[in-house]
């Protein structure tokens, strides 16, 4: 059962629970609706029957009338082939140039009826700026200057491999270790393993907590 026949269903229990009772109040009050709804469809049942239960159209049967005059209209397409303004700018340009209080859709709505294409919208593509350090070894995680790699796998995370880890690094890069960052490992923050740091003269960077670039 859609929406549409569960509400008809609900109006049909309403009139039958004011049949069962005589009273409007009383049907209203175990319905949990107001006496005014039910007072409408009781009404609405009597001149037009159970047709009526199905309810009707709420939209509009005839349009507004538009406040958009010819004058504006060629307006709004000048403005339009002047500034290649959209219907929104459009709109507030009427409203602060001409005074004019016109809304974007009904500005769309002009746009539309009289072919008026939509802006294209390019995105432009600037060069991409490739993030590096300005000397080699500056900072090493992977090397923000050459892009070089040391890796090495290692069955658990102590001191002793931090160590050896590191030596493999100063013996496979070809310039000097200025600064290592890592995240916040416990492995990286014992004294052992920052006087490794202090007797090559390496600077430590951590990273900020939960950041893991």
């Amino acid at each position: 059962m859609n929406s549409k026949d569960r509400t008809i269903k609900a109006r049909e229990i309403w009139l039958k629970c004011y049949e069962e009772l005589g009273s409007a109040s009383m049907a209203a009050r175990k319905c949990g609706i107001p006496r005014s709804t039910l007072y409408r469809w009781i009404k609405r049942t009597k001149i037009e029957g159970n047709e009526a239960l199905k309810g009707r159209s709420r939209r509009p049967i005839t349009h507004a009338k538009q406040k958009v005059t010819d004058e504006i209209t060629e307006l709004i397409k000048s403005i339009r082939t002047q500034f290649n303004f959209g219907p929104q700018r459009i709109s507030l340009h009427l409203l602060r140039v001409h005074n004019l209080e016109i809304s974007a859709p009904t500005v769309w709505r002009v746009m539309k009826s009289n072919n008026l294409p939509n802006i294209k919208k390019y995105r432009k593509h600037g060069d991409v700026k490739r993030y590096n350090r300005p000397i080699p070894g500056d900072r090493v995680q992977i090397d923000d200057c050459t892009r070089l790699r040391v890796l090495r796998l290692y069955g658990n995370k102590k001191t002793e491999s931090t160590i050896d880890f590191l030596g493999h690094i100063l013996d496979t890069f070809e310039f000097p270790i200025h600064r290592i960052q890592t995240d916040w490992g416990t492995e990286f923050f014992n004294d052992l393993f920052q006087e490794e740091l202090m007797d090559h003269f390496i600077k430590f960077r951590p990273i900020k907590p939960r950041s893991p670039h």
